[in-house]
């Protein structure tokens, strides 16, 4: 093998899972022409956090191998509902909901793909073609045995939860649609293993070479604990404003960085393995985990705006630097919630709840370096936050 083919097969293993297989990846990539990359979205909600974004980032990185990303909303496969990892049978979308998500989505993508290596398809265009005759045809080639297979059917089958009929078309329809594309590669999250070998099966059965897949872990969020988000609060939103991004990205821990480097960076191995070696030679990780955060505000609000947010958070900090040996904490919530007062006070940064309303009022609590005013706020389980009173009292804290 090249040392150009080890160094692209280096690229493509990059924060995955898994890779299968790697012998066929390394066929395919000796063909030297541009490989059809696909990845599926079911537009389910409008946002996407950095979580989301491991596949899209994969994606990239094969666009920047020289390689065609087709980015696959699945509109009608939405309809149906990916039963993964549910318990219950999930509720269809409208054809409305479909239509609004896809339009965000398509939207925020570019923020991180080549539009001139990216194919936006809908499913649509081939599943409606099918037609009853071609749906019956196309479960054919699938057994309800190989269905019961999958953990969460297999889990609900085995407590006597319904499975609608409809769900197991979910898998066939996806897997068709690496047939109706051609796909050499199929990205997907951990969960989707089962679907994307459907596509590579249904791929022979239709006497095309099967798909290669790569599977992406799932991000830690802020907590560095449970997976990244929105319902933990420990998510970073690609739209969130540059200087809650940022803010954000600081408050991750010094060994989070580095799975977020290898995860969300698109600097190179090489580069991150130099970044490794000057913190261990005495470079300030802080100073490492700057350089993290412009690159991510860059990404989804550009190089200005990573800038001013990185002045910011200095601005913030100047008068009294965030120390590197702060205290880190977990505190325990009710029913989810913890008002400030107690946090401040369990964290050990005041003496009492009222003597931290008075810091408050007197505009000398921060949060994740942003002035807090309002005494009620309740902090949610999942969050993990820098919690700052006066200039030198600081806490990492992770609300469970």
């Amino acid at each position: 093998m090249t040392a150009d083919l080890q160094q692209a097969l280096a690229q493509i293993k990059r924060g995955a899972d898994e890779l299968l297989l790697e012998a066929e990846m390394i066929d395919k990539l000796k063909e030297n022409r541009p490989l059809r990359i696909k990845a599926g979205f079911d537009p389910t909600a409008p946002d996407l956090h950095l979580g989301h974004t491991l596949v899209i980032n994969k994606m990239r990185q094969f666009q920047d191998l020289g390689h065609q990303a087709i980015f696959l909303i699945g509109d009608f496969t939405g309809m149906i509902g990916d039963p993964t990892g549910k318990n219950a049978t999930r509720p269809p979308l409208s054809r409305e909901q479909i239509e609004a998500n896809a339009k965000t989505y398509a939207e925020q993508v570019f923020k991180i793909l080549d539009p001139a290596r990216t194919e936006i398809r809908f499913n649509s265009e081939w599943c409606e073609a099918l037609g009853a005759a071609g749906m019956i045809k196309l479960a054919s080639r699938h057994t309800v045995a190989r269905m019961l297979e999958r953990d969460d059917f297999k889990k609900r089958y085995a407590s006597n939860q319904p499975i609608a009929i409809h769900e197991f078309l979910y898998p066939l329809m996806q897997g068709y649609d690496s047939v109706a594309l051609q796909a050499d590669v199929e990205l997907g999250g951990t969960d989707q293993k089962f679907n994307l070998l459907v596509g590579r099966q249904l791929q022979q059965e239709y006497g095309q070479k099967p798909q290669c897949l790569v599977t992406m872990p799932l991000l830690e969020g802020l907590d560095g604990v449970n997976k990244m988000s929105k319902s933990l609060g420990n998510y970073i939103g690609i739209t969130d404003a540059p200087g809650d991004m940022f803010g954000k990205l600081m408050s991750i821990s010094d060994e989070l960085m580095w799975r977020y480097f290898e995860l969300l960076s698109f600097r190179s191995l090489g580069d991150i393995a130099l970044l490794k070696q000057q913190v261990a030679e005495g470079r300030n990780p802080r100073d490492v985990k700057f350089e993290l955060g412009q690159e991510i505000v860059g990404r989804f609000h550009g190089a200005d705006a990573a800038q001013a947010a990185l002045e910011g958070f200095l601005n913030r900090f100047r008068d009294g630097a965030m120390p590197e040996d702060m205290p880190e904490l977990t505190l325990p919530t009710t029913d989810g919630k913890l008002g400030i007062g107690h946090a401040l006070k369990a964290a050990g940064l005041v003496a009492s709840t009222s003597e931290a309303l008075r810091q408050i009022d007197g505009g000398g609590v921060r949060i994740n370096g942003e002035k807090v005013s309002d005494k009620a706020l309740q902090l949610s389980s999942g969050e993990t936050l820098v919690l700052q009173v006066g200039k030198r009292k600081f806490a990492r804290v992770t609300l469970a």
